[in-house]
């Protein structure tokens, strides 16, 4: 297992750009889908981007899910594997978000339903490393990482140790390489 710092990481560039996304918000959607973007368009090896898993406890399965996604990156394809749940829960994040956050079909499904239901949509199953206990070590180093940093929101990006609570994720990745570039220690 990688530690935390190197398992949901892409692009090996001097700036780090931490992104702290909740794995069934569709803001954090929109955030997640900006990092091939971003890697694209800054000049090779200058961006590192990490993401950095929030549970927000107003979206029932968060924690399940945000588990999900470590377990993944724990086990056979790491990091590919663990992009792949996050993409397949972001697809399908109706089947992972109760009605108004508190109502609906959804209240029926147990976790263990709901954890075999991101396996299918992945296509590989995580139930094993699910039960891992360094995953649990995962969670709580990315809960305390964000509280450390006063990040309480997501998607919240953070450039070089430097909270951009004025980056949305409606913006444009090149708004956002933009504003990268503004708070870069590089």
């Amino acid at each position: 297992m990688l530690h935390p710092l190197e398992n949901l990481q892409w692009g090996g560039g001097a700036c780090r750009v931490e992104l702290f996304l909740e794995p069934t918000c569709p803001f954090s959607a929109r955030a997640f889908a900006k990092i091939d973007e971003l890697l694209e368009l800054a000049a090779p090896g200058r961006l590192s981007i990490h993401v950095r898993l929030l549970s927000q406890p107003w979206h029932q399965f968060s924690p399940l899910v945000t588990r999900a996604i470590l377990a993944a990156s724990a086990g056979v394809g790491g990091r590919d594997a663990a992009r792949r749940v996050m993409d397949v829960v972001f697809a399908h994040r109706d089947e992972f978000v109760l009605a108004d956050h508190c109502t609906g079909p959804l209240l029926d499904r147990s976790p263990r339903q709901t954890l075999a239901r991101i396996e299918e949509l992945a296509g590989f199953g995580i139930a094993a490393d699910f039960a891992d206990p360094r995953v649990t070590t995962q969670m709580k180093w990315h809960a305390k990482y964000a509280r450390q940093n006063g990040i309480h929101v997501t998607p919240t990006v953070m450039v070089d140790g430097l909270v951009a609570a004025d980056m949305s994720s409606k913006d444009s990745a090149q708004t956002w390489l933009a504003r990268i570039d503004e708070l870069a220690w590089a």
